[in-house]
């Protein structure tokens, strides 16, 4: 049994990793901007707290003690909320944050769009594959994953990059492949509770240390 702190834990991706954490006995804090819209989170062995992942004086305070931190928090859920108010070093700063916290095993949900295509180039760069409209996002969530290779830590790091069609609704399989730098072959998907498992398998029995990989089914 370990503790677990997960940012971003009432989100879709979060709410999965908390239950499948809980299910396998690990203790979890679940860190929230607004712990009141969250308050089903609170269960047994489900500790709810108020969290911001950018914070660089909190981080290291919340995570104190852990044996793990996931970060699943994205300051964009969708098209239909737009780019408005996106700060462009989130992603960075939330990299310094948790880097700097000294918590011994991060895992963090990566971005399809920043993986390499067949060509060799990066997917947010093809109009026809990426939204342009989205591409601030896109590069934002790039700028924090340079931070984390380009950052001296102690902390061992995996980045666990789901495909496009990531499904809420998807069943638990318990299976899942690990890809590298490039796309997974189509068609490629993944349930969010699959998402989950890998991301526990890999705090219970870290397999890949301080890089990026894709992961599907």
């Amino acid at each position: 049994m370990s503790d677990i702190v997960i940012f971003g834990a009432g989100g879709r991706a979060g709410r999965a990793i908390t239950a499948e954490a809980r299910t396998r006995g690990h203790r979890v804090t679940a860190a929230v901007r607004d712990p009141a819209r969250h308050t089903g989170l609170a269960t047994d062995g489900v500790h709810l707290v108020r969290g911001d992942v950018t914070d660089a004086q909190g981080v290291p305070a919340l995570v104190r003690g852990h044996a793990a931190a996931v970060h699943a928090v994205s300051p964009f859920s969708g098209p239909e909320q737009g780019l408005a108010g996106l700060d462009p070093d989130f992603f960075v700063k939330a990299a310094d944050a948790l880097l700097g916290s000294g918590v011994p095993r991060l895992l963090l949900i990566g971005l399809f769009a920043n993986l390499r295509d067949a060509r060799g180039g990066l997917v947010m760069d093809d109009p026809a594959a990426f939204p342009t409209e989205l591409r601030p996002f896109a590069t934002a969530h790039t700028a924090g994953l340079d931070r984390l290779r380009t950052r001296t830590t102690a902390t061992d790091w995996l980045m666990l990059t789901p495909p496009a069609r990531l499904d809420p609704a998807g069943l638990r399989t318990g299976h899942y492949r690990i890809g590298g730098e490039t796309t997974p072959p189509e068609p490629a998907h993944l349930s969010y509770a699959d998402l989950a498992v890998a991301v526990i398998d890999e705090i219970e029995t870290p397999r890949h240390h301080h890089t990026r990989v894709s992961i599907f089914n």
